[in-house]
């Protein structure tokens, strides 16, 4: 090992070594005696040219090492230890550069004083220095901040956020509302900040149905955490929380479990149904496009809209064929009629049937247009009083969450296509990209598969592509990248990744991750990640503050708001 330096200042580490080779990119440290590297350190140094001009070089110590020098056998260490043969310790540590100031990309030489980054020298190698506005993303391990720059977030340069991770054991929903909560809260966004919105869809229990509700069981040191970042430990300001109702419940109660004020029921009409060709996403699991089912899908999709066009409905329901159409059972009877008749001697309208398809291409579509009536028929219907004022609002609060945990898995495709379709065309339709709308979406993988196509599949695509001009945000996560649209995830300029599983750690969608790094996500705790982003070569590895808002019923302190208020926005709009 070396001999301590003279003279050196507290924060020098040790110098260059010389029996590994030195690169820009990455270069090895022989580690000072008294002093100690170890991983996700941030170092410096400098270089004087030949020129007299000096090169500051920092960089992430991705790897420690520590072996005996002077020993040749492996059982060498029994006598060393024992006294019998000399030898000593020495421990090196690998350096990756982050950053050359200025850009001249030379290797560091031999023996050169290694130090310590801190304070604005760590914003330096970070590249934090140059960031105009920083957006807090988490914190170091030695509770130092670590941060976004906000134009990769919010479309300047880039866009989209992808986050895998273990189920369970990620915190991937976790870290993509303390997201959310840090662009919300930190000021970064300046005078859009109170416009900006956020949509979560909750499709694992109950967790994000507290969001506006303190958590009591944040610590102090928890707390403090967030001052480390310049956030206020509290719970969402403005929440609005959504869930369907209660199937063959006549009174549209929304569907809660422990969650028992501040939701409110959501549906479609009937009318609505037809008027903006919500069919195709009855049919949004993963189908195959080859199947001439889908010919009868568009055709049905398109009379549909022919029969309410031009023709205002005030209650939700339609009129086809002079009978009044108020529930999903009593349409898909209607367009069952059209196109099976009665009697064996006529034949399907071809307006509803499309071009010639075969009989057992029009049965596949019935069976599972039938088929979808038990899991959505409490999500399409115009049999409650005042149904057209149920229609999901996404303007009304800052945050709206969806709730669809309950709900089948068709179900749940029909409500996140119908709900990503709304926000999508809002969004188009105005014209301007500020203020922003975030959308979180977990599973994924489930809604954009690699290998299969769907309606949601293709707004999540239009989405990912065309989103950054919009000013629409996805903040995507899922287990496995590997089985997502390859375009979702290659548009999504910040990546982070929780623990993975070892399989998947060695698929070609981790390849932001050195080695040692991919490595290591393999054993991540929860609530530590591994953060890309474009600003930087090398991840940097984070933590997150314990939610200040409520994830579960038995967290929930007083809650936030009076839900009785008429003008609360949890009532109906």
């Amino acid at each position: 090992m070396l001999e301590q330096e003279e003279n050196a200042g507290p924060s020098i580490v040790g110098r260059v070594l010389g029996t590994d080779d030195a690169t820009p990119l990455e270069f090895w440290v022989a580690v000072a005696a008294g002093a100690h590297l170890q991983l996700d350190d941030v170092v410096a140094l400098d270089r004087i040219l030949p020129t007299g001009e000096q090169v500051a070089i920092y960089g992430i110590v991705g790897q420690v090492r520590a072996r005996h020098e002077g020993a040749t056998f492996d059982s060498d260490v029994f006598l060393i230890a024992d006294g019998v043969l000399p030898a000593e310790v020495a421990e090196a540590a690998q350096v990756q550069v982050t950053r050359i100031v200025p850009e001249t990309f030379v290797p560091p030489l031999p023996g050169t004083e290694v130090r310590k980054a801190s304070d604005a020298e760590r914003d330096a190698a970070l590249d934090f220095d140059g960031v105009e506005r920083l957006l807090p993303a988490g914190l170091s391990r030695e509770n130092e901040p670590i941060h976004l720059d906000l134009d990769f977030l919010d479309g300047t340069k880039g866009a989209h956020v992808n986050i895998s991770g273990i189920s369970g054991v990620a915190t991937k929903t976790s870290y993509a509302t303390f997201l959310l909560y840090s662009l919300f809260s930190c000021g970064v966004l300046g005078a859009d900040a109170t416009n900006t919105k956020g949509l979560i869809f909750n499709v694992k229990g109950e967790d994000l149905l507290f969001l506006d509700e303190p958590n009591t069981q944040l610590t102090a040191d928890q707390a403090d955490r967030y001052q480390h970042l310049g956030l206020a430990p509290a719970p969402f300001p403005s929440v609005g929380i959504v869930a369907p109702p209660r199937r063959n419940d006549p009174h549209a109660t929304p569907a809660t479990g422990a969650r028992t004020s501040g939701v409110r029921p959501f549906f479609w009409t009937i009318d609505t149904f037809c008027r903006e060709g919500l069919l195709p996403f009855l049919f949004a699991d993963a189908e195959d496009e080859r199947q001439q089912y889908t010919i009868v899908v568009q055709s049905v999709t398109a009379q549909l809209a022919s029969v309410v066009k031009g023709v205002p409905s005030a209650d939700g329901a339609v009129r086809i064929d002079g009978a009044t159409v108020r529930t999903f059972g009593q349409l898909v009877d209607v367009i069952e009629r059209k196109l099976i008749p009665d009697h064996p001697d006529e034949t399907p309208d071809p307006r509803w049937t499309g071009r010639a398809v075969s009989g057992g291409s029009i049965n596949a579509f019935v069976r599972r247009l039938a088929s979808a009536t038990r899991h959505l028929a409490h999500l399409i219907r115009a049999d409650v009083e005042g149904a057209p004022d149920y229609r999901l609002n996404l303007d009304a609060n800052q945050l709206t969450v969806v709730d669809i945990h309950q709900l089948h898995d068709r179900a749940k495709r029909f409500v996140v296509g119908v709900v990503l379709r709304q926000a999508f065309e809002a969004k188009e339709a105005s014209g301007v990209a500020h203020p922003l709308q975030f959308i979180v979406l977990d599973e994924l993988n489930k809604y954009a598969p690699r290998d299969s196509s769907s309606p949601i599949k293709e707004i999540l695509l239009d989405v990912a592509e065309r989103g950054r001009s919009l000013g629409i945000i996805l903040i995507g996560a899922q287990q496995t990248a590997s089985e997502v649209e390859r375009r979702i995830v290659a548009n999504s300029a910040i990546r982070v990744v929780g623990r993975l599983d070892t399989a998947e750690a060695g698929r070609d969608q981790y390849g932001f991750l050195p080695g040692v790094q991919r490595q290591r996500a393999t054993i991540l705790k929860p609530g530590t990640m591994y953060l890309s982003q474009p600003r930087l070569p090398i991840p940097l590895l984070l933590e997150f503050p314990f939610p200040a808002w409520a994830t579960r019923s038995a967290e929930a302190g007083a809650a936030q708001g009076n839900f009785d208020d008429p003008t609360d926005p949890f009532e109906r709009l």
